[in-house]
């Protein structure tokens, strides 16, 4: 005698899950990490504990014979401490931990061993040519972002005009949109000084500048 066939339906939890598909039709790769790994761990991305604005804030560099040679960040900094190159002359209150010590943030360097710097140091960019110009339009005399700026040949270069420290103006794009292809005198504006190469006194202007609320700076600086 032949039992008849039944037909077996699975349960609801014998059934897996459907597993979310991307656009394409395929199925997302599984993230594999370390047990107890959150997420963002096991992409490689761990909180960080030190702020931002500390690593960025503006360290000044002293040659082995204490002369100012340069202003770096605060993360270049401590770079060149632990690799032995320079040291700390004046530190700020803050510090920057790691897993085994702790380092207080410098705010003035010195390099161990002298280093000859020539009486041009500084490329010609045009992150140099606002830092020159402070970040300020010579046209109008606008301080702004950097994002909100240019680079403005005072000679045109369809009219010979080299891409040079002496031809090179920071410029808001207001004031470059009205110069358009023509002198200043052409368009009516007027340069608020003419512009230089940078030289040993604009470098030590410019550190002042950018030092100017750090006392520390100023026994370097200042004499």
């Amino acid at each position: 005698m032949r039992l008849p066939r039944t037909r077996l339906t699975p349960t609801p939890e014998a059934v897996p899950p459907l597993e979310p598909r991307l656009k394409n039709g395929l199925r997302p790769r599984p993230r594999v990490g370390m047990p107890g790994e959150s997420g963002v761990e096991a992409a490689g991305l761990r909180k960080s504990t030190a702020r931002p604005s500390v690593m960025q804030a503006p360290v000044l560099v002293l040659n082995a014979t204490f002369e100012p040679i340069n202003v770096t960040a605060v993360r270049r900094a401590l770079v060149l401490m632990l690799k032995g190159v320079a040291q700390a002359e004046e530190t700020q209150a803050s510090e920057v931990h790691s897993t085994s010590r702790a380092v207080s943030v410098p705010s003035v360097i010195r390099l161990l061993s002298y280093r000859h710097i020539p009486q041009q140091s500084r490329a010609l960019s045009r992150k140099n040519i606002l830092l020159r110009d402070r970040n300020t339009c010579q046209f109008c005399g606008r301080a702004l972002p950097a994002s909100e700026l240019t680079l403005d040949h005072v000679m045109p270069r369809s009219r010979g005009g080299h891409s040079s420290w002496e031809n090179l103006v920071a410029c808001c794009y207001q004031c470059n949109n009205r110069k358009g292809d023509r002198t200043p005198e052409e368009a009516g504006l007027q340069l608020a000084r003419r512009p230089r190469p940078f030289t040993l006194h604009t470098s030590r202007q410019l550190m002042r500048l950018i030092g100017h609320q750090d006392e520390k700076w100023r026994k370097y600086l200042f004499y």
